[in-house]
């Protein structure tokens, strides 16, 4: 099933309804073609009563404007110096842009509008050096963008502030975004960017908790694209300040919005405020999710089928993880009666989810929960996953090792399965 499926994305509703989401669109993302697409997922998060707020950069515009004029800006991304023809080019082109998003929320029947509730003040002088048009958001006036937002309408907000006395500052899109929704205390900030993520020497950043990124930004060898650290850092700092999760995602994909919003896996960073994962016991409700979950790998042969009463009769024994209340994975744990072992079974992991350590979570899971429960050795029985656990400690045993009801059904399979068993100190 698509994550833009009806019901892949009615299961988000209850947690999405009446909050509000901040998304910062890039100028080079405006200016592509799927942004026509964008704003019909904006239309979709509208008519499931998200309030959405769209701030926007114009750093491309400014370069091609720049370049059309034969000026050359003193700065692109609003973070740095603003001299005077570049603040000429920035105004231009956010005052340009921004209109053009109104037009085309227009078209998309939804009501929008630019408003004035950013107050900055100048940025200064830093380190010698004199930011002249560059500003920093003073204050938001978060009171008038709820009375908008509760009217159904989307507000509008460039890059640009004002000091009320008849001033005008230029700002940094990511972080004027990164405000106005801790103003609003949003439940998401999104960054749509013309890039996949955030991505380091090793590739992709698929997930990261705001602290490891302020922790990984602060080192000199990060790694992190030049181009995402902006983003990368107001991420974190949304994080710290109260923003549960913040995304930074290719917006020129065909329904990527809504493929990051509705779906666990996501197509971009997510940056999350705390540990959004969890292992808990099974729940009666959670039968249907396991029997989804190990489906494949029941078809492949990898898992012996168990039917709905067979997990229900034994459902103390099992464990789903879960991420941001989707369950991912699911593990079992059978305390052999009168033995000193136990056994971890039926472990699966949803494919979309595979390589990032949550079958290795799982496993440690179980075993730490056999310890506290008196087990002194941890039995697994394995036909296709045995290196799995041989890597995590477990020796190759003979059958002889299972209790005795479990060695017959063992034997009645004839699947001749690996067993494993690892002491447990």
């Amino acid at each position: 099933m698509k994550p833009t499926d009806l019901r892949g994305i009615l299961r988000y509703i209850p947690q999405f309804r009446r909050e509000t989401f901040v998304i910062s669109v890039d100028g080079a993302v405006v200016a592509d073609d799927n942004f026509a697409n964008l704003l019909l997922d904006v239309a979709v998060l509208r008519s499931l009563n998200i309030q959405v707020v769209l701030a926007h950069g114009a750093a491309a515009q400014i370069a091609d404007l720049a370049a059309r004029r034969s000026v050359s800006p003193s700065n692109l991304d609003g973070a740095g110096v603003t001299d005077d023809d570049t603040f000429d080019l920035a105004v231009a082109a956010a005052n340009r842009l921004t209109h053009e998003i109104l037009e085309k929320l227009s078209a998309q029947d939804l009501r929008a509008a630019w408003c004035n509730c950013v107050t900055a003040h100048p940025l200064g002088i830093i380190q010698g050096v004199d930011h002249q048009h560059t500003g920093k958001v003073e204050r938001v006036d978060a009171e008038m963008l709820g009375k908008l937002l509760n009217d159904g309408i989307v507000p509008v907000i460039p890059p640009l502030g004002f000091d009320g006395e008849g001033s005008s500052f230029r700002l940094n899109s990511d972080a004027a975004a990164r405000i106005v929704a801790e103003a609003l205390g949003a439940v998401k900030l999104i960054y749509l960017t013309n890039a996949d993520g955030l991505t380091t020497r090793d590739g992709l950043l698929r997930q990261i908790q705001g602290s490891e990124l302020d922790s990984l930004l602060a080192a000199e060898d990060h790694g992190i694209d030049e181009g995402q650290l902006s983003k990368a850092r107001q991420a974190a700092l949304a994080c710290k300040n109260g923003i549960p999760r913040a995304h930074i995602v290719n917006g020129c994909v065909n329904e990527g919005l809504l493929t990051e919003v509705f779906s666990n896996e996501g197509i971009g960073t997510l940056v999350f405020a705390n540990e959004y994962r969890a292992i808990r016991p099974a729940r009666r409700k959670d039968i249907g999710s396991i029997l989804n979950l190990t489906q494949d790998s029941v078809a492949s042969a990898e898992l012996v089928e168990r039917t709905r009463d067979e997990i229900e009769i034994n459902l103390q024994d099992y464990f789903i993880y879960e991420i941001d209340d989707n369950p991912v994975a699911c593990v079992a744990l059978h305390l052999n009666e009168g033995e000193s072992s136990a056994e971890l079974a039926y472990l699966c992991v949803n494919p979309s989810h595979e390589n990032q350590g949550i079958g290795t979570r799982m496993a440690m899971f179980v075993e730490n929960a056999a310890r506290e429960r008196g087990a002194r050795k941890l039995i697994t029985v394995s036909a296709q996953t045995f290196n799995f656990f041989v890597k995590r400690g477990f020796e190759e045993a003979s059958p002889d090792e299972l209790p005795t009801e479990r060695r017959k059904i063992y034997d009645d399979s004839g699947r001749n399965s690996k067993v494993l068993t690892k002491e447990l100190s």
